[in-house]
C-alpha cells in the first residue's frame, strides 16, 4: 500500500466492536474516506493524493473489509450493520485526533457515513456521499432495470452460505471480482494495477467474502428497521450527492429528490463518470470535494 499512499502512516484501532485498519496523512482539517462493495481504502488513493494538501486524510477498511477485523455474526446480522460500521469511524476518528470532521463516502462507504452522520451528527461537519440514493429508498423503488443491474443487491442477501459458496474463494472469487467490477481485461479499467492487485488480494479470503455478504444482509434487514426507527429525523450537515452520469443511479432513480427524504440540506450533481468515480475521474472528485468541505 506504500505505492498508493506514500507518506501516509497505516494504523489499526481496536474499537468496541473490531479493529479498523487504516492510514492517514497531509495537513488541514479531517476528512474521513469511507469505500465501497468489494474494495477497500485503495480506492480513495488518487482522490487523497489531491487533497492531503488541504485535508488530514482518515482513510479506513470498512469492518468485514480489507484488513480491518471481521467479527461474528449474528442472526438479525448487526454486527454489519450501518449503525456498528457507523459506530467504528466514530471511535477511530477521536483516537486520531479529531472530534468533529468531514466524511466522504462511496458505496457501502456512504451508506456507513449516512448512518454516521444521524447517530453521531455531532461529529460530522458535513458529508459526501459517491453514487448512492439512500438504502431503504432505493429498495422501495426497485424496478425491473434496477434488479437487472444491482443483481448483487438480491443475491448476496440469500442465507449463508449459498453466495459464499457460489462465489468461492482465490481462483474463483478472483474471478467473481473480476467480472462483477469490470476488471477482465487490462488497461479497460479505473483501477490502477496496485489497487487492483490489493483489491484481489483481500477479497480472495472467504473471511471477506462471508463479512460482505453479511453487509448486504443487513442493509436489507436490520438497515432498513433503523432507517424507520429514525421516524422524520434526518441529517443535519450539509450533503453532498454525486454520481456517475453513466451509472444506475441516473438510469434508475432521482437521486437529490430521494435524499432530500432523508437529510435538511442537499445538493449535488452527476459526474461524466460510472460507478467507479474516485478511481474514473478522480480530478473533479477532489475538486468537487474541496469546495463543498470549506
Amino acid at each position: 500500500m506504500s505505492k498508493l499512499f506514500p507518506s501516509f502512516r497505516t494504523f489499526d484501532i481496536a474499537t468496541s466492536g473490531t479493529t479498523i485498519h487504516g492510514v492517514t496523512g497531509g495537513a488541514g482539517p479531517p476528512l474521513l474516506l469511507l469505500h465501497g462493495y468489494p474494495q477497500t481504502y485503495a480506492l480513495w488513493h488518487k482522490v487523497a493524493a489531491r487533497l492531503c494538501d488541504r485535508y488530514t486524510i482518515v482513510a479506513c477498511d470498512l469492518r468485514g473489509y480489507g484488513d480491518s477485523g471481521k467479527p461474528e455474526t449474528t442472526a438479525d446480522h448487526a454486527p454489519y450493520s450501518k449503525r456498528a460500521m457507523a459506530l467504528d469511524m466514530a471511535e477511530v476518528m477521536p483516537s486520531q485526533g479529531h472530534e468533529r470532521f468531514y466524511v466522504c463516502g462511496h458505496d457501502r462507504g456512504g451508506r456507513v457515513a449516512h448512518r454516521l452522520a444521524l447517530d453521531h451528527a455531532g461529529r460530522v461537519e458535513r458529508i459526501a456521499v459517491l453514487d448512492i440514493a439512500p438504502t431503504r429508498e432505493m429498495y422501495r423503488g426497485t424496478t425491473d432495470a434496477f434488479a437487472r443491474a444491482y443483481a448483487h443487491w438480491f443475491y448476496l442477501v440469500e442465507p449463508a452460505p449459498f453466495p459464499e459458496r457460489m462465489i468461492g474463494t482465490g481462483a474463483q472469487a478472483e474471478e467473481y471480482w473480476r467480472k462483477k467490477c469490470g476488471a477482465g481485461s487490462a488497461g479497460m479499467t479505473p483501477f490502477a494495477p496496485a489497487a487492483l492487485a490489493e483489491y484481489l488480494r483481500c477479497f480472495a479470503k472467504p473471511e471477506m467474502v462471508h463479512a460482505t455478504c453479511e453487509d448486504y444482509r443487513a442493509a436489507a434487514s436490520i438497515d432498513i428497521r433503523h432507517d424507520d426507527e429514525d421516524g422524520d429525523r434526518k441529517v443535519t450537515a450539509p450533503l453532498l450527492a454525486l454520481w456517475g452520469k453513466r451509472g444506475v443511479i441516473e438510469r434508475c432513480f432521482d437521486c437529490l429528490a430521494l435524499w432530500r427524504e432523508r437529510a435538511v440540506d442537499v445538493r449535488g450533481e452527476a459526474l461524466p463518470g460510472g460507478h467507479y468515480l474516485a478511481e474514473e475521474v478522480p480530478e473533479l472528485v477532489a475538486e468537487t470535494l474541496a469546495e463543498f468541505m470549506v
